[in-house]
C-alpha cells in the first residue's frame, strides 16, 4: 500500500483519537431534619447502625472504646462492652446473630454474640480498619483509602475491592458506611458531606451536603455516623461527641 498524503494521515490520526466519554454529572442533595434524639456527648462515634428497634454504636479513642446498644428515643445505653485499652474501636456491622467490630491500627477485628456482647472470635486484616456495612450478601469495609473491601461474611476473607471515584478522581478518607436502598452511603472524614456510591462501578452518584448539623468545639468532633431503618425508611446521622442523633430526609437540590 502506498503511503497516504500527510494531510490525509493527520486526518486519520485525529479520527482515531476518540474524545473521552463525557462524565455523568454528580447530583447534589441537601437534607431536612425530621426529628432529633439525644446522644451521649462523650461518645466518639466510629460506627452506627439500626437493628430491631435499637441503635448499635461503636466508639473510639484509646482506653475509651466500646460497643453499645442504645435506645433511640432516649439515648439510654442499655447494653455495653468495653474494649481493652490497647485497642481503638472502629466500625461495626450485624451479620445474623453476630456483631463484628474493627479496630483502627491493630489489624484485628472482634466477633461478638449479638444478644450478649460476649466475644465469640476474632479476625485479622492488613492495613487500617475504619467502617463496616452489608448488602445482605457480603460485608463491605472501609480502611481510610479510596478503596472499599468486599469480605466473605462467614470467613471474613477479602473477596475484592471497589475503587470509589468522583468524576474520575479517587475519593480518599472514606469512613463510616451504610447500605441504603441499593447504594453505599459513606462519610468522608473531616468533610460535611455524604457520598452516594454505586456499588457496581464505585462511581459517586451524588453528594449530600450535611453542613449545619455539627457542634462547635473540638475539630475532631466531625460527622461520622449513618444508620438506616429499612423497615420504616428512616435515615439517621450523628457525629463524634455530638449531643444529638438526627433523623433526616434527603432532598434534591436544583
Amino acid at each position: 500500500m502506498k503511503a497516504a498524503p500527510a494531510l490525509l494521515l493527520a486526518a486519520i490520526g485525529a479520527g482515531c483519537r476518540a474524545s473521552p466519554p463525557a462524565l455523568m454529572k454528580v447530583a447534589q442533595y441537601g437534607y431536612e431534619v425530621v426529628h432529633t434524639y439525644p446522644h451521649d456527648p462523650a461518645a466518639f462515634t466510629e460506627g452506627l447502625l439500626y437493628h430491631d428497634g435499637f441503635l448499635y454504636e461503636a466508639t473510639g479513642l484509646w482506653e475509651q472504646s466500646s460497643v453499645r446498644k442504645v435506645r433511640l428515643e432516649t439515648g439510654e445505653v442499655v447494653q455495653r462492652r468495653e474494649l481493652p485499652g490497647q485497642y481503638f474501636g472502629e466500625g461495626i456491622v450485624v451479620w445474623r446473630q453476630r456483631l463484628l467490630q474493627l479496630t483502627y491500627q491493630s489489624g484485628i477485628g472482634f466477633v461478638y454474640d449479638l444478644a450478649t456482647f460476649a466475644q465469640r472470635g476474632e479476625f485479622h486484616y492488613p492495613g487500617e480498619g475504619w467502617a463496616l456495612t452489608t448488602d445482605g450478601k457480603r460485608i463491605l469495609m472501609s480502611d481510610g483509602t479510596a478503596k472499599l473491601r468486599w469480605l466473605n461474611p462467614e470467613t471474613l476473607a477479602e473477596q475484592g475491592r471497589l475503587l470509589v471515584t468522583d468524576e474520575g478522581r479517587p475519593v480518599l478518607k472514606l469512613n463510616e458506611l451504610e447500605w441504603v436502598k441499593g447504594e453505599i452511603f459513606a462519610n468522608v472524614w473531616h468533610e460535611e458531606r455524604i457520598a452516594r456510591i454505586d456499588p457496581r462501578s464505585g462511581r459517586v452518584k451524588g453528594w449530600i451536603g450535611m453542613g449545619g448539623l455539627g457542634e462547635k468545639g473540638d475539630p475532631e468532633n466531625v460527622l461520622n455516623g449513618i444508620a438506616y431503618d429499612a423497615a420504616r425508611d428512616r435515615l439517621f446521622v450523628t457525629g463524634k461527641r455530638w449531643s444529638k442523633v438526627f433523623e433526616i430526609r434527603v432532598v434534591k437540590r436544583d
